[in-house]
């Protein structure tokens, strides 16, 4: 009796717990806008740029993901950067990214902690790397944390990533940058 016990309670708990996940079943589709900043370390050898340079990007940019499950996500991160100088606030060139990766979603409830791993590559203008306009490897690590605030709207109030770019410096053409981001998710599709 005991047992008949202890497995009718474990099939209610196995049902509940299926239905709760069917509750929090993810749209398909998930398009992100916001703000980015980003930390250029340029750690360079360069003529006329001193060896600890650093530059502010800041910009803008858009995530396109598409949930394969619902705690799997591929994304697509495009954004724009201007960079201006931390010594004289200077613009000194622009940066665009373009990344992709895989995203494991944290569903629980109204919040949805998140962590990702995007890669792709960097065009850069003059005013940044050692010749000129070009494309480079680039990579995030990192995540966030999405807040529910209706069926169909979610805010991002951070996203925080390591940021690395091979832009030719002089050195290694390697910089360790950080990247951080807040904005609004919309939910296409699905529940």
């Amino acid at each position: 009796m005991g047992k008949s016990i202890s497995v009718g309670l474990l099939l209610g708990l196995f049902g509940t717990v299926l239905l709760a996940n069917a509750q929090e079943e993810p749209s398909k589709v998930e398009l992100y806008g916001g703000y980015y900043f980003a930390r250029f370390n340029v750690n360079a050898n360069l003529s006329g740029v001193a060896p600890s340079e650093t530059f502010n990007g800041n910009g803008g940019g858009g995530q396109f993901e598409y949930n394969a499950s619902n705690w799997l996500g591929v994304v697509a991160d495009l954004a724009g950067y201007g960079a201006t100088s931390t010594v004289n606030g200077a613009l000194v060139g622009g940066a665009f990214t373009y990344l992709f990766g895989p995203r494991a979603n944290f569903r629980r409830g109204k919040v949805t902690p998140f962590a990702q791993t995007l890669f792709g590559g960097i065009r850069t203008t003059d005013g940044i790397g050692e010749s000129g306009p070009e494309n480079n490897f680039a990579m995030t690590a990192g995540g966030g944390i999405d807040l529910k605030v209706s069926r169909h709207v979610s805010v991002r109030p951070v996203q925080a990533e390591y940021f690395m770019t091979r832009l030719p410096n002089g050195l290694n053409n390697r910089q360790n940058n950080l990247r951080i981001g807040a904005g609004i998710s919309v939910r296409l599709g699905g529940k």
